[in-house]
C-alpha cells in the first residue's frame, strides 16, 4: 500500500494559476494545445505513480506465500527505507526532541498502515481492501472540514461500503476487512504525522527516517513469520521490485508532478486508487468483481472526490519552515 494519498490529502494547499490553462479558462479564452499538452503532463505523472503502487501491491500479493505477508512488509519496508536514506542523506544532528517524536509516531503510523494492508490483502481482494482503506482519510477529511456538505459525501461512502458487504460482511473475510479498515484508521494517523513531519523536517528527509522506524519496527515481525526466507535471492528480488514499485517511483513521480500540479487535481487523482487496485487485482491476481462491487467501488471513489472538492480551500498555501516549499498533506508514500 503505498504510503502515499487521499481525500484529506489535499488540505490547506493553494490553487495555482496553473490550473486556469488545465481548464481552458486562462486569459479568457481556450488554452493553446500545447499549453493544454504542458498541463497533462503532470496528470499522466500522477496516474503514472498511483498505477505503479496498485500493480506493486498486485506483486506483493503474489510474493506472499513465498514470504508471508509480515515478510512481504519487512522487505518492502527496508528496501524502500535503504534507498531513500542513500538518496535523502537526512541529518541526524540538529533535530529537537518533538521532531524525533514526531517522525517516530510517523514511522510507527507507516509500518501499521503497511502491516495492516498487507494483512487484508493476503484474505480480501485488493480493490476491496483498498477501497476499505480509503475510508479512514475520507473520515478525517469530514471532521476535519466541519461541513454539512460533507455529510452528504460521508453518506455515499457509507452506502459504497453497504453496498460492498453485499447486506452483511459475511460474504467477505472478516479478519481482512477488518485489517482493511485498521490500515484505513492508521492511514488517517499517516496523513496527520506526515503533515507535521514536513513541518519539520527539509524536503524529503522526514519520510526517509520515518520509513527506517516503520523498516525497524517491522524487522522482528518479518523475521518471526518467515525467517531465513527472507534471504532467498529470489525473494530479495520480487521484495526490492515491489519497494521499487509501490514506494521509490511512485514518491518520485509524485513529486515531480507536484511542482506543476494544483494540489486538490493530485487529490482528486489519488481518490481514484480503489478503481486502480481492482484493476491491478483483476490484471496479475484475477480477481473479478462483480458489478454491485464495481459500483460500490465507483460509490466510494466519488465520495472521496467530492469530499477532496468540498474540503480545499482557494487561496491558501502550506510551507514547511525549513524549506519554504508548497507541501501537500499526507501524501501516501506507498503501499
Amino acid at each position: 500500500m503505498n504510503d502515499s494519498r487521499s481525500a484529506a490529502e489535499a488540505a490547506a494547499v493553494g490553487v495555482p494559476e496553473a490550473v486556469a490553462t488545465l481548464d481552458g479558462a486562462g486569459h479568457g479564452g481556450p488554452a493553446r494545445p500545447g499549453a493544454r499538452r504542458a498541463a497533462l503532463g503532470p496528470v499522466a505523472l500522477v496516474v503514472a505513480g498511483g498505477l505503479s503502487v496498485q500493480f506493486g501491491a498486485a506483486v506483493a500479493v503474489l510474493l506472499m506465500p513465498k514470504a508471508g505477508a509480515l515478510g512481504v512488509v519487512t522487505l518492502r519496508l527496508a528496501a524502500a527505507a535503504l534507498v531513500l536514506l542513500a538518496v535523502c542523506r537526512p541529518a541526524l544532528r540538529g533535530h529537537s526532541r518533538a521532531d524525533w517524536g514526531t517522525v517516530v509516531a510517523f514511522g510507527v503510523a507507516m509500518g501499521g498502515m503497511n502491516t495492516l494492508f498487507y494483512q487484508a490483502a493476503d484474505r480480501i481482494p485488493l480493490g476491496v481492501a483498498v477501497t476499505l482503506e480509503v475510508l479512514g482519510p475520507l473520515v478525517l477529511s469530514v471532521v476535519a472540514s466541519r461541513r454539512l456538505l460533507n455529510l452528504v459525501w460521508a453518506g455515499l461512502a457509507l452506502g459504497g461500503v453497504v453496498l460492498l458487504s453485499g447486506g452483511g460482511f459475511d460474504r467477505l473475510d472478516m479478519v481482512g476487512a477488518a485489517f482493511a479498515l485498521g490500515a484505513g484508521v492508521m492511514w488517517a494517523a499517516y496523513i496527520v504525522f506526515s503533515a507535521r513531519t514536513g513541518r519539520r523536517f527539509p524536503q524529503a528527509d522526514g519520510l526517509a527516517l520515518a520509513m527506517a522506524v516503520a523498516a525497524v519496527l517491522s524487522l522482528p515481525l518479518g523475521i518471526m513469520e518467515s525467517g531465513s526466507k527472507l534471504v532467498v535471492p529470489t525473494t530479495l528480488g520480487l521484495g526490492a521490485a515491489v519497494a521499487l514499485l509501490s514506494s521509490v517511483l511512485p514518491y518520485t513521480l509524485e513529486l515531480m508532478a507536484l511542482r506543476r500540479l494544483p494540489a486538490p487535481t493530485f487529490a482528486v487523482l489519488m481518490s481514484l486508487e480503489p478503481a486502480i487496485a481492482a484493476m491491478a487485482g483483476f490484471l496479475i491476481l484475477d480477481q473479478a468483481l462483480s458489478t454491485t462491487d464495481a459500483l460500490a467501488i465507483a460509490l466510494v471513489v466519488g465520495a472521496s472526490i467530492g469530499a477532496v472538492r468540498a474540503t480545499t480551500p482557494r487561496g491558501t498555501m502550506e510551507k514547511g519552515p525549513k524549506s519554504g516549499r508548497r507541501r501537500v498533506r499526507g501524501n501516501r508514500e506507498g503501499h
